[in-house]
C-alpha cells in the first residue's frame, strides 16, 4: 500500500464552489440600476429631461455621449 506523500512542487487542485444564485442576484440588480443610471446622464441629462440644472453634465459626459453614438448637437 502507499502512503499519500505532500509534494509543495505539485499541490492538490482546488476546487472552485458555485456562488448561489440567491446572493449573486442583489448585486446583479444593483449593477444594473447603476447601469441604467448611468446610460440616463450619458444618453438623455440635457433639454426636458434634465434633473440637474445648466450644464455641466451635459458638458462633463460630453465625449462619451459622442463615443456612444447619442447625439447632442
Amino acid at each position: 500500500m502507499t502512503e499519500a506523500v505532500f509534494d509543495p512542487a505539485n499541490p492538490p487542485a482546488a476546487q472552485p464552489t458555485p456562488i448561489p444564485l440567491r446572493e449573486l442576484l442583489p448585486w446583479v440588480v444593483f449593477g444594473g440600476l447603476l447601469l441604467l443610471l448611468a446610460l440616463y446622464f450619458v444618453g438623455a441629462e440635457q433639454g426636458a429631461t434634465s434633473l440637474v440644472p445648466g450644464m455641466y453634465v451635459h458638458e462633463f459626459v460630453h465625449d462619451g455621449r459622442h463615443l456612444l453614438g447619442f447625439p447632442c448637437h
